[in-house]
C-alpha cells in the first residue's frame, strides 16, 4: 500500500500543475480580451468624435460659381423691346413701271420691303434696293393704316435710301452705337417677310461683325454685322434692335448657298452708325454725296498683269480722265496704273471703289500711280458724284 502513495502524490501535483495553466491561460486571455476590447472601443469612440468635429469652412473646396440665366428675363426684354420699338416698323410698297420688251409691254411690278421711322417728321429708313426705280410709294404702318411717301434720295453702294411719309408718326425708332455691339449679344429683327406677314419678330444673335459680301457691281458692301435671327425677303430695311430697343442695324441682305452647299440663318445688316451718317446728311442735304474721281478703269488682276506683262499684280488701269475732272487736277493721265488711294491699297480685299469710297468728297488724298518706270504719289481733292 504504501509504496503506491508517491506514485499517487506525483500525479495528483501534475493534475494540479495542470489545472493551475488552464486557469492562468484562461485568465490571461480574458484579461486580453477585456484589454483589446477596451482599445478597440476607445479607437472607435475617436473616430467617431473626428468624424462629428465640424471642419473649418476655410478647408472646405469650394464650387465654382454657376452662371445663371433667367429665360423669364430674356423673354421679357424681348417682349418690351418689340413693344417699344413695334410701332416705329413700317411696310413699304411701291410699283415699278414694266419695261418695252421685244414682246411688248411688261406688266407693272409691285414690290415691298420694310422700314423704320426715323424723325417724328415723317422720315423713314430703308434699303435703295426696296424703292430704287419705284412709283407710287405707299407706307403701311404698324397698325395696319397707309400713308403716301416719296423717296428723298438714296445711296446705291451702301444700299441705304431715305423716304418721308406724310402724317403723323405713331413712334420714333432710336439709332444705337453699332461700334458697341459684340458677337453672341440677342438681337430681333422686325419687318415683312414676303411683304404678307406684316411686323413679323424673329430672334436671335448678333454671328459677327466685320463681315464684307460682294455685290457683283465691281464692289463689296463693308463691315455688315451678321446674324443668325430669321431675315427672309421683305425684311430689307426692317431694323435689327437690341435688348435695349436700340436700332444697331439696318437689315439688307441674306445668302442661301456657297458654292455647292445650302446654307441657312446668315443674314446681314447694315451698321446703325454708318445709316445714321447718311441718313442725317440726306436728310439735311438732300442727298449723300460720294466722292468722285473721274476716271474710266479697268481693274488689274494678277491673271491680267502676266497677260499684259504690268509692273504690279492688283491696281485699276485708267484708261480715261475726264476733262474738268479731280483726276485731271491732280495730275493723274491715261495709262497710268493706280495702285493705292490714301491708306488703302487696292488688292483682292479692297476694290478701287471700296478705296475711293472710304473718302469723303471735298477731302484731299494721296494717289499713287505707276507711270512707266516711276511710282508717283500725287495729292487729289475729290470730288463730289454718286457710284461711276
Amino acid at each position: 500500500m504504501n509504496t503506491n502513495l508517491p506514485s499517487s502524490t506525483s500525479a495528483l501535483k501534475k493534475v494540479l500543475y495542470l489545472v493551475l495553466v488552464l486557469v492562468v491561460a484562461g485568465v490571461s486571455a480574458l484579461g486580453g480580451a477585456i484589454v483589446g476590447g477596451y482599445v478597440v472601443r476607445s479607437t472607435l469612440i475617436q473616430q467617431n468624435v473626428e468624424a462629428a468635429t465640424p471642419v473649418p469652412i476655410a478647408a472646405v473646396p469650394q464650387q465654382s460659381q454657376l452662371l445663371e440665366v433667367s429665360n423669364t428675363q430674356v423673354d421679357t426684354a424681348i417682349v418690351e423691346t418689340v413693344e417699344s420699338v413695334g410701332p416705329a416698323v413700317v411696310t413699304i410698297e411701291g410699283t415699278i413701271s414694266g419695261q418695252t420688251t421685244f414682246f411688248g409691254q411688261a406688266a407693272d411690278q409691285q414690290v415691298s420691303g420694310s422700314g423704320v421711322i426715323i424723325s417724328s417728321d415723317g422720315y423713314v429708313l430703308t434699303n435703295n434696293h426696296v424703292v430704287e426705280s419705284t412709283r407710287d410709294l405707299v407706307v403701311i404702318l404698324a397698325d395696319g393704316s397707309e400713308i403716301p411717301a416719296e423717296v428723298i434720295s438714296s445711296d446705291s453702294f451702301s444700299d441705304l435710301a431715305v423716304i418721308k411719309a406724310e402724317g403723323e408718326m405713331p413712334a420714333v425708332a432710336v439709332l444705337g452705337n453699332s461700334d458697341q455691339i459684340k458677337p453672341g449679344e440677342t438681337v430681333v429683327a422686325i419687318g415683312s417677310p414676303l411683304g404678307t406677314f406684316k411686323n413679323s419678330v424673329t430672334v436671335g444673335v448678333i454671328s459677327a461683325t466685320g463681315r464684307m459680301l460682294d455685290t457683283g457691281n465691281g464692289y463689296q458692301m463693308e463691315d455688315l454685322i451678321q446674324t443668325d435671327a430669321a431675315i427672309n425677303q421683305g425684311n430689307s430695311g426692317g431694323p435689327l434692335v437690341n435688348l435695349a430697343g436700340e436700332v444697331i442695324g439696318i437689315n439688307v441682305a441674306i445668302v442661301r448657298s456657297g458654292g455647292s452647299a445650302v446654307a441657312e440663318g446668315l443674314g446681314f445688316a447694315i451698321p446703325s452708325n454708318t445709316a445714321r451718317i447718311i441718313g442725317e446728311n440726306i436728310i439735311a442735304n438732300g442727298y449723300f454725296a460720294r466722292p468722285y474721281l473721274g476716271i474710266r478703269w479697268q481693274t488689274i488682276t494678277p491673271s491680267i498683269a502676266a497677260r499684259y506683262d504690268l509692273p504690279v499684280e492688283w491696281g485699276v488701269y485708267i484708261m480715261d480722265v475726264s476733262k474738268g475732272s479731280p483726276a485731271e487736277l491732280g495730275g493723274l493721265q491715261n495709262g497710268d496704273i493706280l495702285t493705292q488711294i490714301g491708306e488703302r491699297v487696292i488688292n483682292e480685299e479692297t476694290s478701287f471703289s471700296n478705296a475711293l469710297f472710304a473718302y469723303q468728297a471735298g477731302e484731299v488724298v494721296t494717289i499713287k500711280v505707276v507711270r512707266g518706270n516711276r511710282e508717283l504719289e500725287l495729292p487729289v481733292t475729290l470730288g463730289e458724284m454718286g457710284l461711276e
